[in-house]
């Protein structure tokens, strides 16, 4: 294909195209984070925020770039999740602001759509780094600004734009020091370069994959066609693929819609790795099952009667979420209170016991994420929605959730939005306790920043790869300990992990210790660790907290 203009149809093409290219791929992508945690991930987010714009442009029909660029970037804004997807949201603005006016653009003007986007993600970062996406979109958008003209084509444009951001992309070691020592280049650049290249292949006339969900949907009937329907149980399962049944690598979602088809609507099939996710509304579930497992053994299976479910939840909110079209969960619909606060408090947390504390502690609202799953800028909106307060005061609790809490405080207008900017549960437990609604906001956030400064941090969780950082080997499976963003300490016991975490740094002017522990350490454990802090620290008040995370066995807070 030669194509000398881009319009808002091909336009479309090429991002839907970037997004199942991104898809196949991310998990290459979060192999390249220089921490070795299983965190959510910089592929990972990046997929899940340009995904949010591809559902919202997917059906337009619009021939105008600007007009599609418009829904994409607001969809992707709202969606968008971790650093790295909030700097990739960005990018996209900043490509749409530079597209308005245009119903189509040729490569010149395509060019300085790009630096547009450019300047636009640089401005979201408070304090930009070099050798990141940024880096990457920086250098290869000033290239084609120096080289576009009227005769290039749009293939030829993206040939190389595409070349230059790989070439920016092998520097980037160069320019961050952790990325050399990790062995690796940055995450965010490779994520986009992913993008990039479907958009490019696109061009070529290889189309992907059209399904951009990574799953098998047909068609869902609404609540009241399905209170109606034959097909009325809501029939879920979880399925471990057996390799001995089935060639893992060949075998695909159609192979269990084809087979369950007939017996049902509403099918959702997903595959992720060895895992068969499956969704589907049916009158013979145990037939649907019986056909299933010739595949694998099941890990989880939900059947529910929706006639019945719906009759018992006339007044209650419809919420979806995951791959259950009529309602993996069910919960009353929050009401707003009707006197306007002076303030109200937002944190973010995951695990049964740290939302209960942060409850305990004052928090009206509890985002859910952290570790696991980066929440979105529309995670954080709607619940601000749930508020009526003149200010809004934020825990982010995450370094990688900051950015996404800032993006929804400037998008939001009911309210004045401030962000308290902890970097970790640690320090957003410190801050909560020391927490005093008196006087005005900005003397608040000073309070707090100042509680902030005097928290060390550390955590312990598991290692999914083998790596060096700082002179730290680390194997996979070995517990990892982190002090202040830095990992100190490796070992095959946990135990281990945490009596050398300490050693890490200098807690002779420190009182307490909060000891928040995760879902799999056992009680047996938490008192031998109480018992060697107080052994070795006699300066050290201990208290222990039951937090009920997931991925990090333990959250200490040393003030």
């Amino acid at each position: 294909m030669s194509v000398k203009k881009l319009d808002g149809q091909l336009f479309k093409t090429l991002v839907l195209n970037g997004a199942e290219n991104l898809r196949q791929n991310y998990q290459y992508v979060d192999s390249l984070n220089v921490f070795p945690v299983p965190d959510g991930d910089t592929g990972t987010n990046m997929k899940m925020t340009i995904e949010s714009g591809v559902n919202e442009i997917s059906l337009l029909d619009d021939v105008n770039i600007f007009e599609v660029s418009k829904k994409l970037s607001r969809a992707m804004l709202m969606g968008a999740r971790g650093n790295s997807g909030v700097i990739l949201s960005q990018l996209f603005r900043g490509l749409s602001k530079g597209l308005e006016g245009f119903v189509s653009v040729n490569s010149v003007g395509l060019a300085k759509a790009f630096a547009s986007g450019v300047t636009q993600a640089y401005k979201a970062v408070k304090e930009p780094v070099e050798g990141t996406i940024l880096t990457v979109a920086r250098e290869a958008s000033e290239k084609m600004n120096l080289i576009a003209n009227s005769r290039m084509t749009i293939d030829e444009f993206f040939d190389e734009y595409i070349k230059e951001a790989k070439e920016s992309l092998n520097r980037t070691p160069d320019l961050l020091p952790v990325l050399k020592d990790a062995g690796v280049v940055d995450s965010g650049g490779a994520g986009y370069i992913k993008i990039l290249e479907g958009m490019q292949k696109a061009l070529n006339g290889e189309i992907l994959s059209s399904d951009f969900s990574g799953a098998i949907h047909l068609a869902n009937p609404t609540f009241e066609e399905a209170n109606d329907a034959v097909d009325r149980y809501c029939t879920e399962f979880v399925l471990q693929l057996n390799e001995q049944k089935t060639n893992l690598q060949e075998f695909t979602e159609k192979q269990i819609v084809d087979l369950i088809m007939p017996l049902g609507n509403s099918i959702v099939v997903v595959k992720e790795n060895d895992t068969i996710k499956a969704h589907i509304h049916t009158t013979k579930p145990g037939e649907v099952l019986s056909l299933s497992q010739q595949f694998g053994e099941f890990t989880k299976v939900k059947v529910e009667n929706m006639r019945i479910q719906h009759n018992q939840l006339t007044n209650i909110e419809h919420v979806t979420q995951g791959v259950c079209p009529c309602g993996e969960v069910h919960a009353p619909k929050p009401t707003k209170p009707e006197k306007r606060s002076k303030y109200a408090i937002v944190t973010v947390a995951s695990g049964e016991g740290l939302v209960n504390i942060f409850r305990e502690m004052g928090a009206d609202y509890i985002v859910s994420g952290g570790q696991t799953m980066n929440p979105s800028t529309e995670d954080f909106i709607n619940g601000f929605d749930t508020l009526n307060a003149e200010n809004i005061i934020v825990f982010p609790n995450n370094k990688n959730i900051i950015l996404a809490a800032k993006q929804a405080a400037k998008i939001y207008e009911e309210s004045k939005v401030w962000i308290v900017e902890t970097k970790t549960i640690a320090q957003g437990f410190s801050a909560l306790t020391m927490l005093e609604l008196n006087g005005e906001p900005e003397d608040i956030l000073s309070e707090m920043n100042e509680v902030i400064e005097n928290v060390i941090s550390a955590q312990v969780t598991y290692s999914i790869r083998d790596t060096e950082i700082e002179g730290i080997n680390v194997h996979k499976d070995d517990f990892i300990g982190i002090v202040d963003g830095k990992i100190v300490t490796s070992n095959k016991k946990r135990i281990d992990t945490v009596k050398n975490l300490f050693k890490a740094k200098d807690l002779s002017e420190k009182d307490i210790v909060t000891i928040i522990y995760g879902k799999d350490v056992l009680l047996k454990e938490v008192n031998e660790i109480q018992k060697y802090i107080e052994k070795n620290y006699s300066n050290l008040e201990v208290e222990i907290i039951k937090g009920d995370q997931e991925v990090y066995s333990y959250i200490f807070s040393i003030e």
